[in-house]
């Protein structure tokens, strides 16, 4: 991911050249990402932005922030926008730091990225890859993902209470996206340490300790998925990584570097969101006090239930673009290498495009979300999440008809990545 800026946003780290002076007092906003009152409901604030100015300049973060539906849905389509930099300008000419050495491999994990690509080599990495998630691929996972989540709530047997994101949330999406790839299921534990320790480095205001872990965590992971592609090259298997090593489109194929960053990308944004829309999902769904048996009853109903946990707390909260020449949108001055910030969960709370925004209703005629993102960034991997939730949301609530939550759910202290660290429920 050149230009240092993925799809989970190192806000401590990136570049913006905005200043101050151009931006008129009555739009500045300010909310600090670290302040627990705002990552644990950051809803007030957007409420309040889309009563007064839905796009402003965000004073913590520098940049420019658009908040609306109508805006952010347009502008992750917008080709004046990009999710990287550096093959439209150097780091001298827009003030870019030099990359750190001591994050040498965790950069290159990056270096590859499709979040951070833009035509035409992320067309050609996304063409290359993409066979493997469209739907009718993904489909055939439900018995397997079904039975996961069944196995899953067998292993509970004789407890009173769970940490629900831990014992649940977490496991059934990594071990998918393990088999998915070709990883054995046993290792997933140990990817999800990997990628739980690379995804601080997204935190605002990111420390040097921090770094040095995640780059240690880089290494392994990569020094790990060399030994798979180099066992795939000799002996090419029924799944992703064969794939990605054997797929051909006009003598084009991808090289080692190109598929242990696609395979870890996949790994962690892969199982990240879902692991979060699950918690959050269950606790929007537990605290309206509706009947989940009724949100799950048919498979359209399913899908319905879904889609409203995916708008109504979003996953992934703030997703940023580079500008790519000095251009205006609406009405701001903006130059070549400014961040603008694409709010997802503001935008999916929009009460110009919602009815009753601030409510959970997965019954709503009306229901629509930006959570995967929109244009050639679209998330790769939506269809898989989406039947990921839909069946072991359905199978938990099926399973454990009386479950409730036994302490007040604390979201983790990554803002732009909104998720439960800890849900206990009970079911006794």
């Amino acid at each position: 991911m050149s230009g240092r800026c993925n799809q989970f946003e190192d806000h401590g780290r990136h570049h913006s050249s905005q200043a101050d002076h151009r931006c008129p007092g009555p739009f500045r906003a300010s909310a600090k990402p670290q302040d627990p009152v705002f990552f644990q409901n950051p809803y007030p604030f957007y409420a309040q932005q889309h009563a007064s100015h839905p796009t402003f300049f965000w004073e913590e973060y520098g940049h420019w922030c658009f908040s609306d539906f109508r805006s952010v849905s347009a502008l992750l389509r917008d080709k004046r926008l990009g999710r990287e930099i550096l093959h439209v300008a150097t780091r001298e000419e827009i003030g870019l730091p030099t990359p750190k050495p001591h994050t040498v491999d965790f950069d290159l994990t990056e270096q590859y990225s499709l979040l951070n690509l833009e035509p035409p080599a992320h067309t050609r990495l996304r063409t290359l890859v993409n066979r493997a998630f469209v739907s009718r691929q993904v489909e055939q996972l439900r018995p397997r993902i079904r039975q996961l989540a069944h196995d899953t709530i067998d292993g509970l047997e004789g407890e009173d209470s769970v940490d629900l994101i831990k014992a649940f949330a977490a496991p059934i999406p990594a071990i998918v996206i393990a088999e998915m790839i070709g990883l054995p299921a046993e290792a997933a534990p140990l990817l999800l340490q990997w990628s739980n320790r690379m995804v601080t480095m997204y935190m605002y205001g990111v420390t040097h300790e921090t770094e040095i872990d995640a780059n240690q965590a880089a290494a392994d992971f990569t020094a790990y998925l060399r030994e798979a592609i180099a066992d795939r090259r000799k002996a090419p298997r029924e799944d992703l990584l064969s794939h990605m090593l054997t797929s051909d489109r006009n003598g084009d194929v991808l090289s080692d570097d190109e598929v242990m960053s696609t395979a870890i990308l996949l790994l962690n944004a892969g199982h990240e969101a879902t692991v979060h829309t699950t918690g959050n999902g269950v606790k929007s769904i537990l605290e309206s006090g509706l009947n989940p048996a009724a949100l799950f009853a048919t498979p359209e109903q399913a899908e319905k239930t879904v889609e409203e946990c995916l708008r109504f707390d979003a996953p992934l909260h703030l997703f940023t673009r580079y500008v790519l020449a000095d251009t205006e949108i609406e009405g701001i001055s903006l130059r070549k290498g400014d961040v603008v910030g694409l709010m997802l969960g503001a935008a999916n709370r929009d009460p110009a495009r919602f009815a009753d925004a601030n409510r959970f209703d997965p019954f709503r005629t009306d229901g629509a979300n930006v959570s995967f993102g929109a244009g050639i960034h679209f998330c790769i991997g939506a269809p898989l999440a989406r039947i990921e939730l839909q069946e072991a949301m359905g199978v938990l609530f099926e399973r454990l008809p009386k479950l409730r939550i036994v302490e007040p759910p604390r979201y983790g202290n990554v803002y732009h990545f909104h998720g439960l660290e800890k849900l206990m429920v009970g079911w006794r």
